[in-house]
């Protein structure tokens, strides 16, 4: 069978089924039927992503909203044996995603489409494999009506596929439901697990559960209880419960996890059916009008931000390691929370946030019935949600670091009549936070159609998980909004609205308050517009078409959208008022798609606060200095290369000082002090080339120090690798900076020299970037232009052992050679 690897899996027999397909830019349904001959077509392994191998153009369907980047209709094909030895077993191909109208085939045999391209989803072939013979599994994967989303959403079988082998009694997918609590320093499991049969008659089944510690012991089990299952009802739940004295709790700081092992046995044999690992923690959130938020008991603030879920060069392919340096990079910002904007995210986003100690606001749906592009999820909303609902809610209900589930986000529902089919993708994203007329409101008791559909979901949602709070990003903040009116909602979410903040106390007494989005402050990395008191708030109004020469937002905090504050005026709220629990920033990485407040060429967006190809903007340090306090921080920029005599405002993000001074060429411009509500210090200073340096202190004594030189002309490349050594399984990455330097070593701040990559041994270049929002370069290429500065090469072991060389080159600059080694 050509799988293998069994990674994080609830089943200890599900198996990776990622290798050796084959793939087609093709419409022809033909495909499916197992005669056909794919012989020429190409051979890839999963996950996949044919839009981001493609060519940005203005005339792609998908819009610059969508990315640029061509959709259309792909076929994917895997020939497969099952040995004789799995005749009576259940045979399951699990999709954790697959973007979008997903049809399966085996052997020819129709198994299902589905429609929503961020589900996860599941069909048993049992009745249409050949045992012992070759069969063929067909896959169609249909994005060619578009624009279909309000950002880039990849194409393809971009998530892992899966198969599970079963005995025909077991428990059914995502079928355990773990709650745990803590109470005196008891820990309780209330378990609950669902057994499907689908033996050809009743049957007499034991089962038991083993809790094993963070540390790999067995700490405590349920009572083997024996269940008699009938044929009559393919699904059996069966409730236990596990109490544990003094539980490791989970936490954003100690993480810890436990894992609890479901054993079924045939009561008359002893003979083991099925074994089932559920992943779990102790831990208590609590969600307070008044007081805010509190982990474990410990009062915290909600440092959190929206992610999007492509991985930039990679474009949607989900990569365990393009995630975790995501999420790395955002912890290390001192991020606590992330909020998967605006759909069901990939499983290793909650596996690798339950590791790390991310806590996640699981999010479902962007549009409802009421759409918000042409080809939209509305389409199908009627027909699907219940079914995509319901399947979120099981499959990551047990994660410890989801703490609360969201329900929608912007939904046109919030009013009476809402409509954003007659507007453009680009006049859609910016119109949804215009606000609407009061006649689009619901009256103080009246229980709307709008407002029953979110009573509905709610309510789902709480019946497959009753232990988590219930929310949706509003960006209507009137007590009228008909998702308010419906009572169903337990936390109050708002998507901006700043001026509306006071009045939450008092518009929704007793009902926590979080921002569920916030800021959408405009940047790009290493540009700056002065003087840096000035405002730049892009664009005007949504009807009125935005252009400025620079395609460029600056970063010193002085750009926003209309709807939107800078980051330091949300933090100030945040910080100040105790009833606000939190925020979710919009974003923490740029994305795909949605280049607000520019059109084409852009293509990705600004709002982030790390750029595309993953290098922090500046804004980052200032988080950094505010939710790192152990971390001792000092920020100075821009950069120092400018016109002899240019006045330049140089700006400080720092922390655990009381004074920082800044220095021109050896002479001091001043010291600044911290302020009350502000969370930087600025100079206006006189540029002369040499360098410009900052001291930091407390009580006098030093605590930091930084100095920005002058850089002279382009003289070499320089290479980062961030990690020097890889794993050998043939999906590792390394990300690989390069930097154009003077002779000196100092980056250049400005350069854009053309860099060409090459990669020898044991691995390969799967993708280049410079995070630059306008550049029309190829992700999958040997070179890229440096972006003020910078560029980034992806580097994937090959599944071979042994060294990974790579070179850069540029014409006219010393070249730079580094070796990443790799091991099992």
């Amino acid at each position: 069978m050509s799988c293998h690897n069994r990674e994080n899996a609830s089943d200890s027999s599900r198996e990776e089924f990622n290798t050796g397909w084959r793939f087609a830019l093709i419409d022809n349904d033909s495909v499916a039927s197992p005669a056909y001959d794919d012989s020429n077509w190409r051979k890839l392994n999963l996950p996949h992503d044919w839009a981001i191998e493609g060519d940005f153009s203005e005339s792609n369907p998908s819009g610059t909203g969508g990315g640029a980047l061509p959709g259309g209709i792909g076929w994917y094909r895997k020939d497969f044996v099952v040995p004789e030895s799995d005749k009576g077993k259940q045979i399951y191909i699990d999709f954790d995603g697959a973007y979008m109208n997903a049809s399966v085939y085996v052997n020819g045999n129709y198994l299902g489409t589905r429609p929503y391209g961020y589900a996860s989803f599941s069909y048993d072939i049992s009745p249409y494999v050949k045992y012992g013979e070759e069969n063929v599994i067909a896959v169609k994967v249909d994005n060619a009506e578009q624009p279909n989303s309000r950002w880039y959403s990849g194409c393809g079988i971009y998530r892992n596929v899966w198969m599970r082998v079963l005995d025909p009694i077991h428990v059914a997918q995502w079928g355990q439901a773990v709650i745990a609590t803590v109470n005196g320093g008891t820990g309780t499991l209330d378990i609950t697990t669902e057994i499907e049969n689908n033996s050809d008659g009743d049957a007499a089944i034991t089962i038991s559960s083993n809790l094993i510690a963070p540390d790999g012991k067995k700490v405590a089990e349920s009572a083997e209880q024996t269940v008699d299952l009938s044929k009559a009802d393919s699904i059996t739940t069966v409730s236990s419960q596990i109490t544990l004295k003094n539980p490791r709790l989970w936490s954003t700081d100690t993480p810890d996890r436990y894992t609890l092992v479901t054993v079924i046995k045939d009561a008359a044999t002893g003979k083991t059916l099925d074994t089932y690992s559920t992943v779990t923690g102790f831990r208590t959130f609590e969600f307070d009008a008044e007081k805010g938020f509190s982990l474990n008991g410990k009062p915290m603030k909600i440092n959190g931000v929206c992610l999007h879920h492509d991985a930039g060069a990679l474009g949607a392919v989900v990569n365990r390691r393009a995630i975790e340096r995501q999420l790395e990079i955002m912890k290390e910002m001192g991020v606590n929370a992330i909020r998967s904007s605006h759909n069901p995210p990939a499983p290793e986003l909650l596996e690798l946030c339950d590791s790390m100690g991310l806590m996640v606001m699981d999010e479902t749906f962007d549009m409802w019935r009421k759409k918000k592009t042409a080809h939209d999820y509305s389409r199908y909303f009627d027909e699907w949600h219940e079914k995509d609902l319901t399947d979120l809610v099981k499959r990551d209900r047990n994660h410890p670091s989801v703490f609360m589930w969201s329900i929608g986000n912007e939904v046109l529902e919030q009013w009476s009549d809402a409509k954003a089919d007659t507007l453009s993708l680009e006049q859609a994203n910016l119109i949804l936070n215009f606000g609407h007329s009061k006649e689009m409101l619901a009256n103080e008791g009246e229980m709307s159609v709008n407002s029953l559909l979110t009573k509905k979901l709610a309510d789902m949602t709480r019946r497959y998980d009753p232990s988590r709070p219930v929310t949706a990003g509003c960006n209507e903040p009137n007590p009228g909004n008909h998702l308010f009116r419906s009572g169903a909602l337990d936390i109050i979410g708002y998507n901006y609205h700043d001026d509306w903040f006071k009045d939450v106390p008092k518009n929704f007494p007793g009902k926590p308050f979080i921002i569920t989005e916030s800021v959408s402050a405009l940047m790009t990395r290493g540009y700056y517009r002065m003087p840096s008191d000035s405002m730049f708030i892009w664009p005007k109004r949504w009807d009125i078409p935005f252009y400025d020469e620079s395609f460029s937002c600056s970063s010193y905090d002085n750009c926003h959208v209309p709807w939107g504050n800078t980051h330091e005026g949300t933090l100030r709220h945040v910080e100040e008022n105790d009833f606000i629990m939190g925020q979710f920033i919009w974003t923490g990485f740029d994305y795909l798609g949605e280049p607000t407040p520019y059109g084409w060429p852009a293509r990705s967006s600004y709002f982030g606060i790390v750029d595309l190809a993953g290098f922090p903007k500046d804004v980052y340090y200032m988080y950094q200095s505010q939710w790192r306090p152990d971390k001792t921080v000092l920020h100075l920029f821009p950069h120092w290369n400018w016109e002899d005599g240019q006045e330049i405002d140089m700006w400080a993000y720092y922390n655990n000082a009381d004074e920082v001074e800044l220095f021109v060429n050896g002479e001091s411009q001043g010291v600044r002090h911290p302020e009350p509500g502000k969370y930087h210090s600025s100079w206006r200073v006189t540029y002369h080339p040499g360098a410009v340096s900052i001291v930091s202190r407390k009580d006098g004594k030093e605590v930091a120090r930084q100095e920005i030189k002058t850089a002279s002309a382009p003289a070499a490349i320089r290479l980062t690798p961030d990690r020097s050594v890889i794993t050998a399984d043939g999906k590792d990455l390394c990300y690989v900076t390069a930097e154009i330097v003077d002779k000196d070593g100092n980056v250049c701040p400005t350069a854009d020299n053309e860099i060409t990559f090459t990669v020898n041994g044991a691995g390969a270049n799967v993708g280049v970037d410079n995070g630059s929002p306008i550049s029309l370069e190829r992700f999958k290429a040997d070179h890229r232009k440096a972006f003020n500065g910078k560029a980034l090469l992806i580097v994937q072991n090959d599944g071979n052992t042994g060294d990974i060389t790579i070179e850069a080159t540029s014409p006219g600059l010393s070249e730079a050679k580094s070796i990443v080694k790799t091991k099992h």
